[in-house]
């Protein structure tokens, strides 16, 4: 490879992390989590023809969702996680080599999974960090990676994804399918002005003030009828048991009826609902029983309902693993917890699944390939959330604002973790103070991935 005068390499990483305390509980996947930790990162770089510049990533190390152990206990993910973002950092500080950020995270990607074993060696751990672990570790750095060519070059990181900025196609990163197509044609050179929120319901989250046990004294809403009043909503994300079909069912026509008379109120005729199991179906009958029940109990709610999110377990490969044709039928079914890389994608796929959940927290790159493995095959997209506050929601929401076709960015950090949303408030008010029911992204269109992360640092300029 020749390379490109617009090549960046690596000249400093450094990673940190930054405690973040739970307004309310959020329970998920049988766990329930009331802290979490950010990583965050900073990177570095120089092009060839002398530019520089320094790029920032965060995101929450989700050690509970990301890896829901039997034999590494919470607190153990959470440290080992910490520890392989560390370990990841110094791996990306040593790279020598110059190259487009997506060929760099590419390529140091085949030492991910090694680096995963030796961490937990180190910790005496008795497994290794699942890939879903790896990627959420590695995200802040790989994002930090792409916001240091933009503010290098002076540009969007989504406007640098063509062929005139990268030595290599898509065909590299994926398969022939791709061959001579650009990342530019699956994204967008402008974000899009707004996007719906999709707001989460918890399976600890009061419906009225008779579920309230504890009020917290700080002026945010508590019930759902305040959140939709408060945030205009029209998207809510519903997070179901999976493993009790009557109290699945009975959650979602609970909550029509309370919001069917709060939007009532707020004279609202049109809003809509995801339902998440967090794998916790047993098969794909659940689900289909599931949603005729709910149809048989309202249909409205029914109609309502936009997609389901991945209701069976995230191990593909196993002999039970649940095919969703017949789910797709009715309505879309999206990966998540599963979709890791593009192999897993394709697996999905021969499995029934009919839509993607991009996240930030699985890294820019692998975010940007799965999008345009995603379009290419007519897929649903939706783009998801790691309660992510502050920077890392930022990133989410422009990632977001970036792939034609999304349909709603949920966003839950203002719900249970709102402290690291303060110092971002004054400058991206439409991102954090939300009113219509909509995350106003028009905003994301600065330098690098559409935001100056420097607000989170202090001190940094966009160029070195």
């Amino acid at each position: 490879m020749a390379g490109k005068k617009t090549d960046i390499r690596i000249l400093e990483v450094a990673v940190d992390f930054e405690p973040v305390s739970f307004r309310a509980p959020l329970k998920f996947g049988g766990r329930v989590v009331d802290h979490t930790y950010l990583i965050n990162a900073r990177v570095r770089v120089e092009s060839r023809d002398g530019h520089g510049g320094t790029g920032y990533g965060s995101m929450p190390v989700g050690n509970v969702w990301a890896w829901p152990s039997t034999t590494v206990d919470p607190p153990q993910g959470e440290e080992a996680m910490k520890a392989y973002a560390k370990r990841i950092g110094e791996l990306f500080g040593s790279y020598p080599d110059y190259g487009h950020p997506l060929e760099i995270c590419f390529n140091v990607g085949a030492e991910f999974d090694h680096q995963a074993r030796k961490t937990a060696e180190q910790l005496g751990l008795p497994e290794s960090l699942p890939e879903l672990a790896q990627l959420v570790s590695i995200s802040p750095i790989d994002a930090a990676i792409h916001d240091a060519y933009g503010r290098a070059l002076g540009n969007s990181s989504f406007n640098l994804l063509s062929s005139e900025y990268c030595n290599e196609d898509l065909s590299y990163f994926l398969d022939d399918q791709f061959a001579g197509e650009y990342l530019e044609q699956y994204t967008s050179r402008k974000p899009v002005a707004t996007l719906p929120l999709y707001h989460l319901i918890g399976a600890l989250d009061p419906l009225t003030n008779a579920d309230v046990t504890d009020h917290p004294k700080d002026g945010l809403p508590v019930t759902l009828p305040e959140w939709i009043a408060a945030d205009g909503l029209t998207h809510m994300k519903i997070k179901l048991a999976g493993d009790n079909l009557d109290w699945d069912v009975d959650r979602v026509l609970s909550i029509e009826r309370v919001s069917a008379e709060a939007q009532e109120q707020r004279g609202c005729s049109e809003w809509f609902y995801s339902c998440d199991f967090n794998e916790k179906c047993s098969s794909a009958e659940y689900v289909i029983d599931f949603l005729k029940r709910v149809e048989e109990g309202s249909a409205s709610a029914s109609q309502r309902i936009q997609y389901i999110e991945q209701p069976t377990s995230r191990d593909l490969e196993a002999a039970s693993a649940a095919k969703m044709h017949e789910v797709a039928k009715i309505k879309p079914v999206v990966i998540d917890e599963a979709l890791v890389d593009y192999e897993a994608l394709l697996k999905c796929r021969e499995l029934g699944y009919s839509g993607v959940a991009l996240k930030a927290c699985k890294g820019q790159t692998e975010s940007l390939l799965a999008a345009a493995a995603a379009q290419k095959f007519d897929m649903f997209l939706c783009v998801q959330d790691l309660t992510c506050p502050g920077a890392s929601f930022l990133h989410s929401c422009s990632l977001a604002a970036h792939i034609p076709g999304i349909a709603a960015v949920e966003g839950n950090a203002r719900q249970y973790c709102p402290g690291p949303n303060a110092k971002w408030v004054k400058r991206y008010p439409a991102i954090f103070d939300i009113t219509d029911g909509t995350v106003g992204t028009g905003c994301l269109s600065e330098h690098g991935l559409g935001f100056h992360s420097a607000v989170d640092v202090g001190t940094a300029s966009d160029n070195d």
